[in-house]
């Protein structure tokens, strides 16, 4: 698969939790960093995304928030 995204973050999902509308994927991507995505229930179930399975956050934006305490 060819993407135009260049931000992408390979890594291992550790968590998936399914709502109403929206299903949360978290993705382990190392380094202490865990990757939360909001993604359809749709598209969730036809990934089949379950732990342990490797997947990618490919992120692609025209902004990015930075906020501090």
């Amino acid at each position: 698969m060819k993407l135009s995204a260049r931000n992408i973050l390979t890594g291992t999902v550790t968590a998936v939790e399914t709502g109403t509308v929206t299903t949360h994927v978290k993705i382990d991507v190392g380094g202490g960093a865990i990757v939360t995505a909001s993604i359809t229930n749709e598209a969730a179930t036809d990934l089949d995304l379950r732990v342990g399975d490797k997947a990618s956050a490919i992120i692609k934006s025209t902004d990015v928030l930075v906020g501090k305490d």
